[in-house]
């Protein structure tokens, strides 16, 4: 296990609402500085670019508060209106994040395209917007580096978008300083074709954004690496013969799974509850990302007899065309039923006291199974003496 897994914190931890709040706050406070500084510096200097990346830290700002919002919301706990938590919050938040996104770019690369039009009016750029280019560059580098560390630790998608979003803004800001440097050097376009490809940057992070935390609202799965590990260590579990349905999804940081397991018909239903408790226990603690194991329990692949039980009757009607068939017998003191195969097994327990000797019981099973003969219900009836501890 890595380093990182060790460190993770866990979702309930009081801690994580702190963290992301202080983390946020730092990027704030950055954004706020840098999109003043851009803009005022652009409008002077006469750089376009420079312009479009103080719009993008202002886009950055705006998703800060989301973030903030979103943290404060998510950190609910579940309810009755919201029973598996508040944890969706964070991906709304992470798909407005990106169509803020995809909307900003896509507004500076026609502004910028605009300017191109008219290419014999572009003004030269100052040697002050290569200055605060690089420190923008800087500044939004030490910022990524620092939201991707709080992000991961979380295991948080929002704060990690968010992280990203700042490597983006430090990308866009060395491309700002190319394009300034070259309106410097003598060609005056460069500062306009810099400012559309920090347009298509922005809205490029702003798809891929939005479409993941689509795919979640959706309630797309995990991956098959992620899915094929679970489905493992389910069928690894002691009593599990096999395992026929599996379904995965994601909520913000957290992964709910629904797994279908097989046992042995024939086991109590304790039992079968023991082995689907004991497989959900290895799944949250073999995958931290896992917050929550729904495990059915079949007797049988009910893929391939999904209409059986339908089919069969209940337990009442059963005891009335289970009477028939033990005539002559005494009232059993338990009778226990097994779905399988479309049919029904049945096993009766009678008083030790009625059957003295083995081959009274042996005789009594040979006329009930004269009686079995094209039964609409039952497949087999065994008898079985009934054993008590004396007192």
């Amino acid at each position: 296990m890595s380093q990182q897994q060790h460190d993770e914190i866990p979702f309930d931890d009081p801690r994580r609402y702190a963290m992301t709040s202080r983390s946020t706050w730092v990027s704030v406070f950055i954004n706020i500085l840098l999109t003043a500084l851009q803009i005022v510096a652009g409008f002077f200097a006469h750089s376009q670019s420079l312009i479009a990346d103080g719009m993008h830290s202002l886009s950055d700002l705006v998703c800060d508060f989301l973030v903030l919002v979103a943290s404060h919301h998510s950190k609910d706990p579940a309810d009755e209106g919201h029973p598996y938590g508040h944890g969706r919050v964070e991906t709304a938040a992470s798909f407005a994040l990106g169509a803020i996104l995809a909307a900003t770019g896509g507004t500076i690369m026609v502004a910028a395209a605009m300017k191109l039009q008219h290419i014999d009016h572009l003004t030269p750029v100052a040697p002050l917007a290569l200055w605060v280019a690089g420190a923008a560059l800087v500044a939004k580098e030490g910022l990524f580096r620092y939201m991707l560390h709080v992000g991961e630790l979380l295991r948080s998608p929002m704060l990690i978008a968010n992280a990203w979003h700042a490597r983006s803004d430090a990308a866009s800001s060395l491309v700002v300083a190319v394009g300034i440097g070259g309106n410097l050097l003598g060609f005056v376009f460069a500062d306009s074709v810099a400012a559309i490809v920090v347009g298509f940057m922005i809205v490029r992070m702003g798809i891929v954004f939005a479409w993941e935390a689509f795919q979640e609202l959706i309630d797309a799965g995990l991956s098959v690496e992620e899915v094929d590990s679970i489905r493992q260590t389910l069928i690894d579990t002691p009593g599990v013969e096999s395992l026929h349905e599996l379904r995965t999804r994601r909520m913000a940081h957290r992964a709910l799974v629904d797994a279908h397991i097989l046992v042995n018909p024939r086991i109590s239903v304790s039992e079968g509850h023991s082995i689907a408790e004991r497989a959900r226990g290895r799944v949250l603690k073999s995958h931290p990302a896992v917050s929550d194991v729904l495990v059915h329990v079949d007797p049988e692949d009910d893929m391939d007899h999904d209409s059986n039980a339908q089919r069969m009757p209940g337990r009442e009607v059963l005891l009335t065309h289970l009477v028939p068939l033990l005539d002559g017998l005494p009232e059993p003191q338990r009778v226990v039923f097994h779905y399988v195969g479309g049919k029904v097994e049945a096993e009766v327990y009678f008083s030790h006291d009625f059957f003295e000797h083995g081959t009274a019981l042996a005789a009594a099973e040979a006329r009930v199974a004269e009686r079995l003969t094209d039964n609409l219900y039952f497949s087999s009836v065994s008898l079985n003496c009934l054993v008590v501890p004396k007192q």
